[in-house]
């Protein structure tokens, strides 16, 4: 007896995107196949189904699962192939990591943002204000990732940004479920002021704070859609 697990349904083919080569395109769509719990903890992947289902050959596939397995991902195991070890735990340690990192580089950003940023910030908030009022959440998504992505920039953090790319743990179709809640899309723009106001102030202090409390709890979100109650008890 072996607790592997059959990789279920197949993955969509890819759709390549001109600006990301095809390695990373594979790599993102394991890699979000994985935290979304799709595949789940136990499941063995088999390299010519993956790159049969996505449209891709082997090798793309082959280097996307190193990267994987780098990751901590995935794991090789003698004579049982590449086992998926992503579960729960793993889960809550990321958002943990990431609410450390993302919260570190929202202090910097306070201490380095020029007046030009602070404007740029000023006008993403009035955008997410609007989205928010008209309820499009396919906007708020995008907003969030422009938001997080400018805060990124002025922090002027090249080393903490890359390593909170390997802490992302929902993918757009997770936020957009979240961004559906009218609830959900009033709390996260009063997190994303506090947050874009204590950045605008030069007040590193609070600046922390928001952005920790803002992502951990974004977290308790995506917990509960990807490990619901009933699974944690099996």
């Amino acid at each position: 007896m072996t607790d592997e697990k059959s990789a279920g349904t197949p993955l969509a083919p890819l759709h390549v995107d001109a600006h990301m080569n095809l390695r990373d395109h594979v790599h993102q769509s394991l890699r979000m196949a994985i935290i979304s719990g799709r595949f789940e903890k136990g499941v063995r992947l088999n390299e010519r189904r993956l790159a049969e289902d996505l449209g891709v050959s082997t090798t793309p596939v082959k280097e996307a699962l190193r990267q994987l397995a780098a990751e901590g991902l995935i794991e090789v195991r003698p004579r049982r192939g590449l086992i998926v070890c992503f579960d729960r735990a793993f889960a809550e340690e990321m958002i943990l990591a990431r609410a450390a990192l993302e919260s570190t580089i929202a202090a910097l950003a306070a201490a380095r943002i020029t007046e030009a940023q602070k404007e740029d910030l000023r006008a993403i908030i009035a955008d997410m204000e609007k989205a928010t009022k008209g309820a499009d959440a396919d906007f708020l998504v995008e907003l969030n990732t422009v938001f997080h992505n400018a805060i990124h920039d002025a922090s002027r953090s090249v080393h903490m940004t890359h390593l909170v790319d390997l802490q992302m743990f929902y993918d757009k179709s997770a936020r957009r479920v979240i961004h559906d809640d009218e609830t959900e899309r009033g709390r996260a723009l009063k997190e994303h002021r506090q947050i874009a106001a204590a950045i605008i102030d030069g007040d590193p202090e609070r600046a922390e704070q928001a952005m920790r409390e803002h992502v951990r709890r974004s977290g308790e979100h995506y917990m509960k859609a990807v490990f619901p109650q009933n699974k944690q008890k099996e």
